[in-house]
């Protein structure tokens, strides 16, 4: 008999469950950014087009989260969640096996949609098990965890680009989402149960995304946890651009600097919920997207003639503030939603997706050099977030 999570604590079996699932999207993308130069001279790709490996999958894993969240709250957690990684497994495969661009995007397609179940159920099944002050405490402990994949799998990447080759860095994510399927299938099992389920049909799912998204609750801190999101991935993006091309940074050395950027996240996961239960966590996300903002804008001090040092503080800087919106931004937008705990997840999923995909876009196509075009789509974003963000942290908190 599959185990069910009886008592709502965060223990370390939870915990490994919903920091691998919601790094599962960022480790796909992360590992492969020092491979690039390697990928592009190996399959004659411009490295303009291999921008396509970014935004198919940002695209792919926005839509595909809209399916996920619904069917999850019809039929369960589970099932979705072991199919999903086992759809992303295969996507991994196609990649590593590609010798052309076209089946790289497809099996970047294909990776996206299995993570996509991933990282909508991942907050879902927080969700299911915790909710109030726990659910941010949870939150912000997985993003904590979760942090580790994302931030040192560059650093993984150019030693496996290195040693044997770009492909083995698929066939390692590939492995990753098996061991995370049967770690769920064997010691977590399903925790969204019978009686809270939704009924499933799509003239109904699509009125409850409307009036999600119509809902001030939901769609204000959604939407500045989203921008916020956005700006992250637009860094990754960005980075090898900016630290490898304009920096002249070596593969290896632009893995050691996200490996770096881990103790940011760290930090700002560990600071969020202590912070949240002194001053509340509408005025704590305030600061964060104060941070986020400023550190966009001193982006644009040193754009012209960047160095090391200069860029790696704005971004230390923008992942703090990110840190602390983030997990405290999501608990309260899903918060009043624990029975459509996971057409919200995904919705908010899509949303931040959706800004990912926009956000790198912008940043690639923008006529200027790599640094202003961050510090432009950092900034702009940042701004947008505190803007809708402002209305939510103004309004008195019922229950904090």
């Amino acid at each position: 008999m599959t185990p069910v999570v009886s008592e709502r604590r965060l223990t370390g079996s939870i915990l490994f469950l919903l920091a691998g699932l919601s790094a599962l999207g960022a480790l796909a993308t992360n590992i492969i950014l020092p491979a690039f130069p390697r990928m592009g001279a190996d399959l004659a790709i411009a490295p303009p087009d291999l921008g396509l490996l970014l935004s198919s999958f940002f695209v792919a894993f926005a839509v595909g989260q809209l399916a996920v969240g619904p069917l999850s709250d019809r039929f369960g957690r589970k099932w979705l969640v072991v199919g999903g990684l086992g759809v992303f497994a295969v996507g991994s495969v196609i990649c590593a096996a590609a010798d052309t661009l076209p089946l790289l995007i497809l099996g970047r397609v294909v990776q996206a949609l299995g993570a996509c179940a991933a990282s909508v159920l991942s907050r879902a099944i927080a969700r299911d098990l915790f909710e109030g002050e726990a659910l941010g405490r949870a939150l912000a402990l997985t993003m904590i965890a979760g942090a580790v994949a994302p931030g040192f799998s560059p650093l993984l990447g150019s030693i496996l680009v290195e040693l044997s080759g770009w492909r083995t860095a698929f066939l390692v994510v590939a492995a990753f989402g098996l061991v995370l399927a049967l770690h769920y299938a064997g010691r977590i099992g399903e925790t969204h149960t019978a009686g809270r389920r939704t009924p499933l049909a799509p003239a109904a799912v699509a009125s409850a995304y409307a009036r999600l998204a119509a809902d001030r609750r939901f769609l204000l801190p959604a939407l500045a946890v989203s921008l916020v999101i956005g700006g992250l991935y637009s860094f990754f993006a960005s980075a090898p651009g900016v630290l490898m091309i304009e920096l002249g940074l070596t593969a290896l050395e632009l893995g050691l600097t996200f490996a770096a950027t881990v103790l940011i996240v760290f930090l700002a996961g560990f600071l969020a919920p202590r912070l949240a239960r002194r001053w509340g966590p509408r005025a704590v996300g305030m600061v964060g997207l104060s941070i986020a903002l400023a550190s966009g804008l001193a982006m644009f001090l040193f754009a012209a003639a960047p160095t090391y040092a200069s860029f790696t503080v704005a971004i230390s800087l923008y992942l703090f503030g990110m840190g602390l919106i983030n997990p405290l931004g999501t608990a309260i937008a899903l918060t009043p939603f624990g029975q459509q705990a996971g057409l919200a997840s995904a919705l908010l999923g899509f949303m931040q997706m959706g800004c990912a995909a926009i956000g790198a876009t912008v940043a690639s196509v923008l006529p200027l050099p790599p640094p202003v075009s961050l510090a432009v789509v950092l900034s702009v974003g940042s701004a947008l977030a505190l803007l809708v963000f402002l209305p939510v942290a103004l309004r008195k908190a019922t229950r904090d």
